[in-house]
Formats: structure tokens, sequence, C-alpha cells
């Protein structure tokens, strides 16, 4: 328990990751998700007479790419529970007064 006066002491690797840190973060990942996709279609016109499997997969893949680029940009801010906690508790001190006892107690025994 912490005392009068004393200032509450927090854990660096309990903080979470900025706001502005975390969309630039869902940021980069929609832009490289679409980049993709812009390489995959143009892939499929490409490839369209020349090896026609191959070019619908990319065509697929360009067709799905936007909806799951989406959702994970959309994905909210999650939090970790396998962090520890912000809070570190103040040590415990042992009073004076115990060992003083614990010292005159052993003085007396023979």
């Amino acid at each position: 328990m912490r005392k009068r006066g004393e200032p509450e002491v927090f854990r660096i690797t309990g903080a979470r990751q900025g706001l502005a840190d975390d969309v630039r973060g869902r940021q980069r990942r929609y832009v490289i998700s679409m980049s993709v996709r812009t390489l995959s279609v143009i892939a499929a016109a490409v490839l369209w007479n020349v090896e026609r499997h191959v070019a619908i997969v990319a065509l697929a893949l360009g067709v799905l790419l936007p909806y799951i680029a989406v959702v994970i940009a959309n994905a909210g801010r999650e939090s970790a529970p396998s962090l520890p906690s912000a809070y570190l508790p103040a040590p415990v001190r042992p009073a004076l007064g115990a060992a003083e006892d614990g010292a005159e107690s052993g003085a007396e025994r023979p």
C-alpha cells in the first residue's frame, strides 16, 4: 500500500502504443494492401492472354483484398492482457523496531 506523499511508480512496459503511432501503422498497412491490390489487377490484365490461370488468381486477389484491407485497417486498439500491470507497488521495507527486537532478544540468550 502506498504511503502519503510517495509518488506512484509506473512501468513503461505496461504503457499502450500512442494513438498517433497506432493510426499511422494502420494507414501504412492499408496503403501496402492497396498497392498489392493494384499490382495484382495490373498483373491480371497483362497476363490474361498469356497465362489465364495466374491472371484469374491475381484478379481474385484484387477483388478480395479491399475487404481484407478495410477490416484490418479498422481494427481497433487492442489491449494486450499479457503485459504486466502498469502500476509497480512500492517495495516493502522492514520496520526498524522488528530488527532491533530480534537483535536484543538474541543478545539476551546465552
